[in-house]
């Protein structure tokens, strides 16, 4: 006895009798007598049931050791997503994956590394999308955003209108709040401005942290660095002057490869990136100063009437 689902076989047994079959993840048998030979039989009255806080859990520990960019919450259960919060912060500073997460209407979170999707769109067929399921197009056109690019203005595929609307002074508290929300333009849904949840703007960490574009480029940077150092260097250069200005060397033409898309700019290779030895002899420090780009999202006017 096979079961498929989608195509795949997930479970295979061999019995003598149907009494025999153990019930697998995705069917609970019941019957008895002799199994009849059949090319197939499509299940039906399946439930998908209502999963839990420790089921997030366990998928969330079970992708973890993977290499993703951008990972998406449907669910609207404010414990569960205050644990998904939890696990992409626990990624992004203890584990060193530069990874953000996307959901819906937790602006709370206040962190660079969590989208907040506040409204869905309205598409074509008359489907209303909430916001919770916007957060699947919004996970899949983060995670294809280049490192030169913004999703600021950027239409929902297929939608003609927003569910709900706000009024301009709305759409700006929202924006202030840390909110990603879409408005509608000429028949098309579309993104107001690309950011994140973060808020709690310093001197340290400004307004521009707010800004996905920004977060991509020095995550990406990040990324590029750690991949050219494992592949690389990490247990096959000497960390001595010489090694480490070859690796000095690699993140340099890696800063030139963004300025040349126009990612970052102004990148002066003698004053804006050091490779230093580290605390502890196997150990290396790399320091840089970086200026990202970000996409045009306000335009100032003023006319003068003579």
């Amino acid at each position: 006895m096979k079961t498929l689902v989608s195509g795949k076989e997930v479970d295979s047994q061999t019995v003598a009798a149907i009494e025999e079959l153990q019930a697998n993840a995705w069917v609970e048998f019941g019957g008895s007598g002799t199994p009849v030979l059949t090319a197939g039989v499509p299940l039906a009255g399946g439930e998908d049931g209502v999963p839990t806080v420790q089921d997030y859990a366990d998928y969330w520990a079970s992708v973890e050791v993977h290499d993703f960019n951008v990972i998406g919450l449907t669910a609207t259960d404010s414990t569960v997503k205050e644990a998904f919060v939890s696990f992409v912060k626990r990624l992004r500073e203890d584990e060193g994956k530069k990874i953000q997460g996307v959901l819906e209407n937790y602006p709370t979170a206040n962190y660079e590394g969590i989208i907040s999707v506040k409204n869905g769109v309205v598409l074509s067929d008359g489907t209303k999308l909430t916001a919770a399921q916007a957060v699947a197009w919004v996970t899949g056109a983060e995670a294809a955003a280049e490192v030169n690019e913004s999703l600021t203005a950027d239409a929902y595929d297929g939608a003609v209108d927003v569910e709900p609307k706000y009024t301009n002074s709305q759409i700006i508290a929202a924006l202030r709040n840390g909110e990603f929300l879409f408005t509608a333009f000429d028949g098309k849904a579309i993104v107001e401005m690309d950011i994140n949840t973060f808020t709690g703007f310093t001197s340290e960490k400004d307004k521009s942290f707010r800004n996905n574009q920004v977060v991509r480029v020095v995550d990406g940077l990040a990324n590029d660095y750690y991949r050219i150092f494992a592949n690389y260097y990490l247990g096959k250069v000497q960390n001595n002057a010489d090694g480490r200005n070859l690796l000095k060397a690699e993140c340099i033409n890696i800063s030139e490869q963004y300025q040349n898309v126009g990612a970052i700019q102004n990148f002066d290779p003698q004053m804006d990136i050091e490779v230093l030895p580290g605390l502890e002899v196997d150990a290396v420090v790399i320091n840089q100063w970086v200026q990202p780009v970000a996409a045009v999202a306000k335009i100032y006017l003023t006319i003068t009437v003579e």
